[in-house]
């Protein structure tokens, strides 16, 4: 793929060490539902020359101690796939030292992260997500379990500011993982009101940096591009960087995050839509196999191809018709309909995803009378969701 010449970059990160595990550089693919399973990591260890960390999709503790059928899916790994990294959701801590345990004894993972970063309505009105950290005495119970039954394993732990503005939650939520022995913390620099709209707060990367030193943290938010990832190391302090929505039809950002954090000038890259096209197929491939069913793999594959093309010059009715395919001769037939010498688009490498904020928080009745209480959780909190 074309590159593209930038200036040195001023500034680097020391290697990341999660327990026994060295992350270089220092760059870590964020558990998205829906994307981050397999095949997606797949592309962008790829694309990364192997280097970086990358987490699956969020896992349902409940889920993974009953042995779902597709939870049990979610959590399978390739074979070059190294360390293997499972992000854990739950809100009972007895069902969360089950699932950690399990993961454990059972060799399931080399790595676990805690989710408390979910925003969805549905998740925080049961007190499961980013509403948890809230209750301080419940996010102890949680994440001493999960040390706890992890024994060798590193757990580490992703969460965002707070509810909102007036309801912080992150220098607790951060100074609790330390006692309880939580290896790093990632945090999403934004609250669970903002979801991902506005602008993330990297001030709070830096202060929560300030108020555990005795641990990484990583910082999450606005990171569109290797720039933004050597930016936001440089101004907050903080140990790496968290990458979610940025790499969203656009997996080959890891090899620009890796040239960035390694110093290296001229390796950019910047696809044409040639390559940009062979990435869709070869993406919508993997996930048939994944699968084993073509059909189902190029349907799950529809979410990207607006991510894909952003940018491009395609026309609206090629990019519906190209979102409503089902076979992967169908999809490559209309991408080669595309004039697919275009080069990168100027501003392609911008915000993507989803950009929504300024929502009500959802949560349980009576739930900010005590921030320690812990009463009021049940079993339907943990459904089959993520985010963060």
């Amino acid at each position: 793929m074309p590159t593209l010449t930038t200036p040195a970059p001023d500034t680097a990160a020391a290697p990341l060490r999660i327990g026994p595990h060295t992350v270089a550089p220092p760059v870590v693919l964020a558990p998205m539902a829906g994307i981050t399973n397999a095949p997606f990591r797949t592309l962008c260890r790829e694309f990364s020359g192997g280097k970086g960390l990358f987490v699956s999709e969020m896992i349902t503790t409940r889920a993974l101690v009953e042995r779902n059928e597709k939870t049990m899916q979610l959590i399978h790994f390739d074979a070059t796939e190294t360390p293997r990294s499972i992000q854990l959701y739950g809100v009972d801590p007895v069902t969360v030292g089950k699932a950690v345990r399990m993961i454990a004894e059972e060799d399931l993972a080399d790595h676990i992260d805690l989710n408390f970063g979910c925003p969805v309505p549905k998740v925080t009105r049961k007190g499961g997500g980013s509403a948890l950290p809230y209750k301080r005495n419940l996010l102890r119970a949680i994440v001493r379990e999960a040390v706890t039954g992890a024994g060798d394993l590193p757990v580490t732990m992703k969460m965002r500011k707070g509810l909102d503005d007036d309801h912080l939650t992150y220098l607790d939520a951060g100074r609790i993982a330390v006692e309880e022995g939580v290896t790093a913390i990632a945090l999403h620099g934004r609250t669970t009101a903002q979801h991902y709209g506005g602008t993330a707060d990297w001030d709070a990367i830096a202060r929560l940096k300030e108020h555990v030193p005795e641990i990484p943290v990583l910082g999450n938010g606005d990171i569109w591009s290797a720039e933004d990832a050597l930016r936001m190391v440089r101004e907050t302090g903080c140990d790496g960087v968290v990458v979610g929505r940025g790499c969203l039809g656009r997996p080959w950002l890891f090899a620009d995050l890796v040239a960035a954090f390694e110093g290296r000038t001229d390796d950019f890259v910047r696809p044409t839509l040639r390559e940009v096209a062979d990435v869709m197929v070869r993406h919508a491939t993997l996930l048939g196999e994944w699968i084993g069913d073509e059909a189902r793999g190029v349907i799950d594959f529809r979410k990207h191809v607006a991510w894909y093309l952003k940018g491009f010059a395609v026309g609206s009715e090629m990019r519906k018709r190209l979102a409503i395919t089902s076979s992967l001769e169908a999809l490559r037939a209309g991408l080669d309909e595309l004039d697919l010498d275009q080069p990168w688009p100027t501003g392609a490498d911008g915000p993507r995803g989803r950009t929504s904020g300024n929502n009500r928080v959802v949560l349980p009745d009576g739930w900010l009378k005590d921030p320690y209480d812990c009463a009021g959780i049940g079993e339907d909190a943990e459904l089959d969701t993520s985010g963060g």
